[in-house]
Protein backbone atom coordinates (compact mmCIF):
# COMPACT_ATOMS: atom_id res chain seq x y z
CA UNK A 1 0.00 0.00 0.00
CA UNK A 2 2.77 2.49 0.83
CA UNK A 3 4.69 1.32 -2.35
CA UNK A 4 1.47 2.56 -4.08
CA UNK A 5 1.15 5.75 -2.58
CA UNK A 6 4.70 6.66 -3.17
CA UNK A 7 3.98 5.80 -6.79
CA UNK A 8 1.01 7.47 -7.05
CA UNK A 9 2.82 11.28 -5.17
CA UNK A 10 5.40 10.85 -7.84
CA UNK A 11 3.11 10.63 -10.68
CA UNK A 12 1.08 13.50 -9.76
CA UNK A 13 3.98 15.89 -9.30
CA UNK A 14 5.57 14.87 -12.59
CA UNK A 15 2.36 16.07 -13.91
CA UNK A 16 2.01 19.21 -11.79
CA UNK A 17 5.70 19.96 -12.86
CA UNK A 18 4.68 19.82 -16.56
CA UNK A 19 1.98 21.97 -16.43
CA UNK A 20 3.63 24.34 -14.44
CA UNK A 21 6.88 24.24 -17.00
CA UNK A 22 4.11 24.49 -19.67
CA UNK A 23 2.44 27.53 -18.51
CA UNK A 24 5.99 29.08 -18.49
CA UNK A 25 7.05 28.52 -21.68
CA UNK A 26 3.72 29.26 -23.54
CA UNK A 27 3.56 32.79 -21.18
CA UNK A 28 7.12 33.38 -23.04
CA UNK A 29 5.80 32.75 -25.70
CA UNK A 30 3.04 34.86 -25.79
CA UNK A 31 5.30 37.72 -24.56
CA UNK A 32 7.57 36.93 -27.88
CA UNK A 33 4.36 36.89 -29.81
CA UNK A 34 3.51 40.47 -28.74
CA UNK A 35 6.99 41.88 -28.70
CA UNK A 36 6.55 40.39 -32.39
CA UNK A 37 3.57 42.18 -33.30
CA UNK A 38 4.56 45.84 -31.93
CA UNK A 39 8.24 46.22 -31.33
CA UNK A 40 8.20 49.39 -29.87
CA UNK A 41 7.58 48.91 -26.05
CA UNK A 42 4.81 50.92 -24.04
CA UNK A 43 6.40 53.87 -21.89
CA UNK A 44 6.30 52.55 -18.77
CA UNK A 45 7.31 56.01 -17.07
CA UNK A 46 8.40 59.14 -17.49
CA UNK A 47 11.54 61.62 -15.89
CA UNK A 48 10.73 64.89 -15.20
CA UNK A 49 12.94 67.63 -16.35
CA UNK A 50 15.22 69.54 -13.90
CA UNK A 51 15.92 72.43 -13.63
CA UNK A 52 19.90 73.12 -13.66
CA UNK A 53 19.51 76.68 -12.13
CA UNK A 54 17.86 77.24 -8.67
CA UNK A 55 15.42 79.63 -8.29
CA UNK A 56 14.70 80.96 -5.18
CA UNK A 57 12.89 83.69 -4.34
CA UNK A 58 13.94 87.76 -3.73
CA UNK A 59 12.33 87.94 -0.51
CA UNK A 60 14.38 84.94 1.33
CA UNK A 61 15.75 86.02 4.63
CA UNK A 62 19.65 87.10 4.88
CA UNK A 63 21.10 85.01 7.06
CA UNK A 64 23.06 87.54 9.86
CA UNK A 65 26.56 87.37 11.75
CA UNK A 66 28.47 89.34 14.02
CA UNK A 67 31.96 88.12 13.83
CA UNK A 68 35.65 89.48 14.66
CA UNK A 69 37.41 89.20 10.91
CA UNK A 70 41.13 89.85 10.07
CA UNK A 71 42.10 90.53 6.59
CA UNK A 72 44.30 87.90 5.20
CA UNK A 73 45.82 90.81 2.72
CA UNK A 74 47.25 94.19 4.06
CA UNK A 75 45.87 95.45 1.06
CA UNK A 76 42.34 94.54 1.49
CA UNK A 77 42.41 95.69 4.84
CA UNK A 78 43.31 99.52 4.26
CA UNK A 79 40.94 99.14 1.32
CA UNK A 80 37.28 97.77 3.52
CA UNK A 81 38.57 98.83 6.79
CA UNK A 82 36.43 101.78 7.56
CA UNK A 83 32.96 98.89 6.65
CA UNK A 84 31.50 97.43 8.82
CA UNK A 85 28.78 95.37 6.57
CA UNK A 86 30.21 92.14 3.97
CA UNK A 87 28.60 90.23 1.76
CA UNK A 88 29.94 86.72 2.05
CA UNK A 89 29.43 83.60 -1.16
CA UNK A 90 31.54 80.89 0.81
CA UNK A 91 33.54 79.88 3.74
CA UNK A 92 36.28 77.45 4.03
CA UNK A 93 38.26 75.96 6.97
CA UNK A 94 41.60 75.35 4.55
CA UNK A 95 42.84 78.66 2.99
CA UNK A 96 43.95 77.17 -0.18
CA UNK A 97 41.01 75.87 -1.25
CA UNK A 98 39.42 79.26 -0.40
CA UNK A 99 41.89 80.90 -2.55
CA UNK A 100 41.21 78.60 -5.39
CA UNK A 101 37.08 79.88 -4.84
CA UNK A 102 38.40 83.35 -4.85
CA UNK A 103 40.18 82.75 -8.40
CA UNK A 104 36.72 81.47 -9.87
CA UNK A 105 35.03 84.55 -8.66
CA UNK A 106 37.57 86.84 -10.13
CA UNK A 107 37.06 84.85 -13.47
CA UNK A 108 32.99 85.97 -13.14
CA UNK A 109 33.34 89.30 -12.77
CA UNK A 110 33.91 89.75 -8.68
CA UNK A 111 36.40 91.68 -7.10
CA UNK A 112 36.32 88.82 -3.97
CA UNK A 113 38.66 89.28 -0.55
CA UNK A 114 38.94 86.91 1.80
CA UNK A 115 38.28 87.17 5.92
CA UNK A 116 39.40 85.18 8.51
CA UNK A 117 37.23 84.74 11.54
CA UNK A 118 38.48 85.27 14.30
CA UNK A 119 35.44 83.57 16.39
CA UNK A 120 35.08 80.22 14.07
CA UNK A 121 38.34 80.42 12.18
CA UNK A 122 37.01 79.71 8.92
CA UNK A 123 38.24 81.87 6.06
CA UNK A 124 35.22 83.74 4.37
CA UNK A 125 34.91 85.05 0.66
CA UNK A 126 33.57 88.45 1.00
CA UNK A 127 32.61 89.75 -2.94
CA UNK A 128 31.34 93.14 -0.82
CA UNK A 129 31.46 95.40 1.79
CA UNK A 130 29.68 98.62 2.93
CA UNK A 131 29.26 101.04 5.57
CA UNK A 132 25.86 101.42 5.34
CA UNK A 133 23.49 97.80 6.18
CA UNK A 134 20.15 98.60 3.79
CA UNK A 135 23.23 98.81 1.16
CA UNK A 136 24.49 95.56 1.70
CA UNK A 137 21.35 93.84 1.85
CA UNK A 138 20.04 95.26 -1.61
CA UNK A 139 23.72 93.93 -2.95
CA UNK A 140 22.70 90.48 -1.64
CA UNK A 141 19.22 90.49 -2.60
CA UNK A 142 20.95 91.65 -6.18
CA UNK A 143 23.33 89.22 -6.15
CA UNK A 144 20.58 86.28 -5.12
CA UNK A 145 18.64 87.25 -8.44
CA UNK A 146 21.88 87.64 -10.65
CA UNK A 147 23.65 85.09 -9.99
CA UNK A 148 21.43 82.41 -8.39
CA UNK A 149 24.12 79.37 -7.59
CA UNK A 150 24.99 82.13 -4.85
CA UNK A 151 21.34 82.43 -3.43
CA UNK A 152 22.80 81.33 -0.14
CA UNK A 153 24.97 84.56 0.18
CA UNK A 154 24.95 86.54 3.86
CA UNK A 155 25.80 88.90 5.41
CA UNK A 156 28.93 88.96 7.88
CA UNK A 157 28.80 92.37 10.30
CA UNK A 158 32.30 93.26 11.85
CA UNK A 159 32.24 93.40 15.71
Amino acid sequence: MKKTATFLLIILIAVVSCKTAKKATTSENAYEAALKQNPTPAKVFSVPETKTEVEKPDNTPITIKREDISFTQKEDETKNNVNSYFVIVGSFSNLDNAKNYRQTLISEGFTPIILQSNTSGYYRICVNSFKNEMEARTRVHQIRRDFPKYYDSWLLIKE
